[in-house]
């Protein structure tokens, strides 16, 4: 700490001091610093994950992709369409099934899918939709044996697409 005994002079005794001792509040700040440091690590909690680089990438359509359109129907039901045929979720499964079945024949077996002739499954979402009604179908194509499924989207109009 530093300390100003004042002048030799006597005669200018009376003088009032006008440098500010700025030791306590470096110290006060030190010390505050010190606690953020320590606590901000503590209230942040968080999951450390990649998250993915925003791109507009052009889907590329291949004919045994399965495209699947997704609602919510009247009451909270869901309403499944492949292509624009309009299926039960015990239909999306057996279709789902045989769409695999029939590209594993087609290719000659299972030790020919690679993954660039594995079928993909593309789901248009409305934006309403309950999300038990996407999480549904996922469930059902992927139970059926795909294993890509993508979502398709709609960029803003005017510019690119950014996240947020």
């Amino acid at each position: 700490m530093a300390m100003n005994a004042g002048f030799a002079d006597s005669a200018d005794e009376d003088v009032p001091m006008s440098d500010i001792n700025t030791t306590p509040l470096v110290d006060v700040m030190l010390v505050l610093l010190i606690i953020f440091l320590i606590t901000v690590p503590v209230v942040i909690q968080s999951v450390p994950i990649t998250l993915p680089d925003v791109r507009n990438e052009p889907t590329e359509t291949k004919p045994e992709n399965v495209s699947l359109t997704i609602r919510g129907g009247p009451g909270g039901t869901c309403e499944v369409y492949w292509n624009l045929i309009p299926v039960t979720n015990e239909q999306l499964l057996d279709r789902a099934v045989k769409a695999l079945e029939d590209q594993i024949k087609k290719v000659g077996g299972v030790e020919n899918i690679t993954e660039e002739n594995m079928p993909e499954v593309h789901i248009r979402g409305d934006i309403n939709t309950p999300y038990k009604c996407i999480g549904g179908a996922v469930f059902t194509m992927q139970r059926a044996g795909f294993a890509r499924v993508g979502f398709i989207s709609q960029p803003p109009a005017g510019g690119p697409v950014t996240r947020l």
